[in-house]
């Protein structure tokens, strides 16, 4: 399960899929980030077509990997960028929608007649 309300990023640059969750946490410390923060961090393969998302939950390092099978997910740019997403964002790039189209919307608070 993908905890509500933590940080999510992305790496733009695809990374070696043969790389576990340790590998990938040294790749989020070698890019200069606290990999026990709690944040999720999301990597692309070379074929945009497969995720891998590691984080450390307070108890130990989860690992999660997705590949879809017929599409590949949206993924910005490569490039030396670091892309936050909320948790709306990461719902819809699991689901291999473009995820940059996800907004969130001004919601009023309700008036009761009386």
């Amino acid at each position: 399960m993908i905890p509500f309300g933590v940080k999510v990023f992305l790496a733009s640059h695809p990374v070696d899929f043969h790389k576990g969750p340790d590998s990938l946490l040294s790749l989020v410390r070698d890019a200069g980030s606290d990999p026990f923060s709690g944040a999720l961090y999301v990597f692309r393969a070379k074929r945009a077509d497969r995720i891998k998302i590691v984080w450390w939950d307070g108890s130990g390092v989860c690992l999660f990997a997705k590949r879809l099978e017929k599409s590949a997910f949206c993924w910005p740019r490569i490039g030396h960028v670091r892309v936050q997403l909320n948790h709306a964002q990461l719902m819809a790039l699991m689901d291999g929608l473009d995820w940059k189209r996800v907004r969130p919307i001004a919601v009023r608070k309700p008036v009761f007649a009386g």
